[in-house]
């Protein structure tokens, strides 16, 4: 139970670094480096399945890379780029706060339901995989539209 608590802590902790990094990042221009590389760094966390402790099976993986790209078409539809003074900025979103919480809120709910029935290095395994599906693919949708909207500008 303390392991489960103080994950959680840690992840409301993480969520509200994110808003106000997110907030932060709109007062500069985007780039592609700051777009790709997020994933780059979060990347160093699949260390953890060098020990048996976090291990997964293929199946486990699969589910949790599945269901973080089906919770990243949340920040995908939040974030979207517009062009200020000749660059182009990320758009600073309301509704962010609000699915980045609610993302929170469901995977708290994930982690009671699915901490019953498998290992805390299992799940731990399992929501790395998760956070790492859904910011992968919310990043890559990002640098599709950024570099849409870059060549839009360009040509104009």
């Amino acid at each position: 139970m303390f392991w489960l608590i103080s994950s959680t802590v840690v992840a409301s902790i993480m969520a509200v670094v994110m808003i106000f990094v997110r907030l932060r990042a709109a007062k500069r221009p985007a780039s592609v480096k700051k777009i790709i590389l997020p994933p780059f760094f979060m990347s160093t966390g699949a260390l953890m399945f060098l020990f048996p402790v976090f291990r997964v099976e293929w199946t486990q993986v699969a589910e949790a890379v599945l269901i973080g790209a089906l919770f990243s078409i949340f920040l995908i539809r939040s974030s979207k780029f517009e062009v200020r003074d000749g660059q182009i900025y990320l758009k600073p979103s309301r509704a962010f706060v609000f699915i980045l919480f609610g993302l929170l809120v469901l995977r708290i709910i994930l982690k009671i339901i699915i901490g019953a029935t498998i290992s805390f290095g299992e799940m731990s395994g399992m929501f790395f995989l998760l956070a790492f599906g859904m910011i992968f693919t919310w990043r890559i949708a990002m640098l599709m539209q950024f570099l849409k909207l870059d060549r839009n500008y360009k040509q104009a």
